[in-house]
């Protein structure tokens, strides 16, 4: 009996320490890389499988790049798909942070991210006012319903939904949640620039420490302009400053966020925004949203928001060349 308890205390001593030993895993997803820190007893094979798991299922559900996914499906008009859970999740916060956000954040600006080069179809060359017309007829978050029967109700067989600028963090989410679940005690998810934070860098006996990037940084060294602590939290980011696209016609450049009120995919004063929330689809969400809104309809909103922190970088009003950077008193308190 004694020779028992011996082992069973060492197998017990064994588990506690690979648990206090950080895991490190990374691969790709969503069309990007990802990495992920953890503290916990579950092997790196096993969580990678859990992770392509998780990727897997939210491509299914929506993906607009597989033309086999539930949300393609929808888009090319079949009004029988049967929205699974995830799809549900999306579609759910996405009607709340639409009313939040007074309309400035929409996934059905699919058709128009289209038209303008920045979906997974052939791009309009030159967008006119009559062009942008007949594509605005097509945007709005009115026109779609969820039935009580779990299908999508679209007012035109036209609207495209796209979710990309929420997706990707809701996938982090239920990679948090695969990890919860699987008695991670603390970890660090970063997924293309996006992030979500349990517990702590328990090697370091500290918050995990994350970094803001500087939006002048070159793509193949990029810098950071600040770092702050992440814990049980999440962060996302969302920026102007390198995706875009010239009209061949008219020289115009356009930029990746679309304002679904106008239609415009012109630069707002605001080319950074980076975001903290509770989860990073929230974050994601926000993130792009208060890109298109500019600054001061940023801050309005962020004055009404529990929860909701941000750290916009925004051009002079005088001088467009000058930079300045505004932070809500939150997000200041876990700056470093």
């Amino acid at each position: 009996m004694r020779y028992i308890l011996l082992f069973l205390v060492f197998i017990f001593c064994f588990s506690c320490a690979e648990e206090q030993k950080k895991k490190v895993i990374a691969g790709q997803a969503f069309g990007t890389r990802y990495t992920i820190q953890y503290y916990g007893s579950q092997s790196m094979e096993d969580v990678r499988i859990g992770v392509d798991s998780v990727v897997y299922a939210v491509n299914k559900s929506m993906s607009t790049y597989l033309p086999q996914s539930d949300i393609s499906k929808i888009n090319t008009g079949d009004s029988t798909i049967i929205i699974d859970t995830m799809f549900r999740d999306v579609f759910t916060l996405s009607r709340k942070l639409n009313q939040q956000s007074q309309g400035y954040f929409d996934p059905t600006t699919g058709v128009l991210r289209n038209a303008y080069g920045f979906g997974d179809t052939q791009p309009i060359e030159h967008i006119d006012k009559a062009i942008l017309d007949s594509l605005m007829q097509y945007v709005g978050w009115h026109k779609v319903q969820l039935q009580k029967n779990g299908t999508i109700k679209k007012e035109h067989p036209e609207i495209y939904f796209d979710f990309n600028a929420v997706a990707k963090g809701y996938g982090i989410d239920r990679i948090a949640y695969y990890l919860d679940v699987n008695q991670a005690s603390d970890y660090l998810i970063e997924l293309g620039g996006e992030l979500r934070a349990k517990g702590q860098h328990i090697s370091k006996n500290q918050a995990w420490v994350v970094g803001i990037e500087n939006i002048d940084s070159p793509l193949e060294d990029r810098s950071y302009g600040a770092t702050l602590n992440l814990e049980n939290s999440a962060m996302a980011a969302s920026g102007n400053y390198r995706k875009t696209r010239v009209d061949s016609l008219t020289g115009k450049r356009y930029v990746h966020t679309i304002n679904p009120l106008t239609g415009s995919a012109a630069r707002s004063d605001v080319l950074s925004a980076v975001v903290l929330a509770p989860t990073c689809a929230e974050a994601d969400a926000w993130a792009t949203a208060f890109m298109a809104m500019g600054l001061e309809r940023s801050k309005k909103v962020l004055s009404n928001l529990e929860d909701i922190e941000a750290y916009l970088i925004y051009t002079d009003v005088e001088d467009a060349s000058k930079q300045h950077i505004y932070y809500t008193t939150g997000f200041e308190k876990v700056l470093n």
